[in-house]
């Protein structure tokens, strides 16, 4: 019997639902959240996150800028758009779209982005606030995957999680917000000997690995979670996870499809980072 899906596209509209209701009620107010994106270069699969980050702003009734520079702009010119935007009352939220040209320092620019206004959750201080468990705007894909865990209705506590990818940007701070729910983490790599039988005890799967199909159903404990956050083109054109979804779903609990279980989550989480930081920043928290 196939395990029952993640719906994260149906979770996405969920949230979204609730965040429009907020965004009225605070432009009533007189505060209306504002998002600016920045995108350097001509990057397709950027261009098509910085459109959809848009039109989630269109959607939600946020005040939205797009700034698209060219290729050869330089490492000042934009540090200093993001300055005018840490200035900008109307901007809650700041997201300077990676990867950058090789010419520009992506620290830097991380660095340079008001801590209260990086939706993105890459700040230094925003990383450490989470790492010591203080509040914090979370990075948007880790914050998505706890989400999706939390709608199974399984309790996280005492669990036993594995996280397979170590990256900042997915697999550290996944391992560090499924610590914050009390569930008793291990993390995995490439250099790890013994994956397998790691996986095999895992009550919660979250695999970030970048190799499409990589975890078939010979990782996975029977009845575990798995949220699978890979993002693979294949040969033929098509998408695919982390997990080889056919064969694991006849021995899993609970599983994201890809595409439609993380990926729609990102969006939304950003837009609710967004929200949070206007809030601060209006004296509404």
């Amino acid at each position: 019997m196939s395990a029952p899906l993640i719906n994260g596209k149906q979770v996405s509209e969920e949230i979204r639902g609730a965040l429009r209701g907020e965004v009225e009620l605070l432009t009533k107010q007189g505060l209306t959240p504002g998002l600016a994106v920045v995108l350097v270069g001509e990057d397709p699969a950027s261009q098509v996150y910085v459109r959809n980050k848009e039109k989630a702003c269109h959607d939600l009734g946020y005040y939205s800028e797009v700034h698209r520079l060219s290729a050869s702009t330089t490492q000042e010119e934009l540090l200093a758009l993001v300055d005018k935007l840490n200035r900008q009352d109307n901007i809650h939220g700041i997201l300077v779209q990676l990867p950058l040209p090789n010419h520009i320092d992506e620290k830097s620019v991380i660095n340079a982005i008001a801590v209260e206004k990086d939706v993105d959750g890459f700040h230094p201080v925003n990383v450490g606030n989470l790492v010591i468990g203080d509040d914090s705007l979370l990075p948007c894909t880790p914050a998505g995957v706890i989400e999706l865990i939390k709608r199974t209705g399984i309790e996280m506590a005492g669990k036993h999680a594995v996280v397979i990818g170590r990256s900042n940007i997915v697999g550290k701070p996944v391992s560090l917000l499924l610590q914050r729910e009390n569930a008793t983490v291990t993390m995995c790599h490439s250099r790890t000997a013994n994956m397998k039988e790691l996986t095999q005890q895992a009550d919660i799967l979250v695999v970030a690995i970048g190799r499409a199909n990589f975890v078939d159903a010979s990782y996975v404990k029977p009845g575990a979670v798995v949220i699978d956050v890979g993002m693979n083109r294949l040969e033929n054109g098509k998408l695919a996870g982390d997990v080889d979804f056919e064969s694991v779903k006849e021995v899993s609990g609970p599983i994201t499809p890809v595409p439609g279980g993380v990926g729609p989550m990102t969006i939304t989480m950003l837009m609710q980072n967004t929200l949070i930081a206007a809030k601060r920043l209006g004296g509404l928290a």
